[in-house]
C-alpha cells in the first residue's frame, strides 16, 4: 500500500541559522516553529516541508569527523490517506520482516520511522488534523512548544483497536500530559 503524498525532508546541520536563512530565501519559506534545537519551515499550505535539527546543540562535543558525517538528510517523509491505511501498511510490511524502529505521535502527525538496508531513514505518517491551518495552529500553541517531539505508541495496540472498530479520530489527537519520547527526548538533556 503506497503513501499518497510526499511530505517533508529533515536535515541535520551545524549551520542552523544559515540553513534557515537559505531555505527562507530560496523557497520563500516561513518558520512555523523554532527553538534552539529544531525548526520547521514551509513554503505552501502544508504545516512543514523542511525541518532542521541543530547538531551544535544536540552534539556539541562530538568528534569533528563524526559531526561532518552526521550532517545531511535525517529522513524523508511520506503521508498516507488514513490511520487505518498507515497501520495496515505496517502489518503488511511486518509480515515481510520490515518493522519500524520508532513509532511516535508528534501531535501534527502519527508517524512510523523505517530504515532501508543502507540505513536511509523514512517517515510514514498520517495527518492528525483535517487541515494544514489546524496543524499550524497546533504548532503555534503551548503544547507543541513544550513537547515538539511527541509521545511513543505501540502500533500493535492501535491496529487491534482500529480493526475492532474504534474510530480513527480517537487516536489522532495527542494528549499533552503524556511524556516526551525517551528515544528522541532532547528536552530531557
Amino acid at each position: 500500500m503506497p503513501p499518497t503524498n510526499f511530505s517533508h525532508v529533515v536535515y541535520r546541520t551545524h549551520r542552523f541559522d544559515e540553513m534557515l536563512h537559505w531555505y527562507q530565501t530560496v523557497f520563500d519559506a516561513r518558520i512555523q516553529f523554532q527553538d534552539p534545537v529544531l525548526a520547521f519551515l514551509t513554503y505552501d499550505d502544508e504545516h512543514h516541508r523542511f525541518a532542521f535539527a541543530n547538531l551544535d546543540v544536540l552534539e556539541p562535543d562530538g568528534d569533528v569527523r563524526e559531526q561532518r558525517a552526521a550532517v545531511g538528510v535525517d529522513h524523508v517523509a511520506y503521508t498516507f490517506a488514513s490511520l487505518h491505511g498507515l497501520l495496515e501498511n505496517y502489518a503488511a510490511l511486518k509480515e515481510e520482516g520490515i518493522t519500524p524502529y520508532w513509532c511516535v505521535h508528534h501531535g501534527i502527525t502519527v508517524s512510523m520511522y523505517y530504515a532501508d538496508p543502507d540505513g536511509n531513514q523514512m517517515e510514514f505518517q498520517v495527518e492528525s488534523y483535517p487541515s494544514a491551518d489546524d496543524a499550524t495552529a497546533f504548532m503555534h500553541g503551548a503544547g507543541f512548544g513544550s513537547n515538539p517531539i511527541g509521545v511513543e505508541y505501540d502500533p500493535e495496540e492501535l491496529l487491534v483497536q482500529l480493526r475492532a472498530g474504534t474510530p480513527e479520530s480517537g487516536f489522532l489527537v495527542r494528549h499533552l500530559h503524556e511524556p516526551v519520547s525517551p528515544v528522541r527526548g532532547y528536552l530531557d538533556s
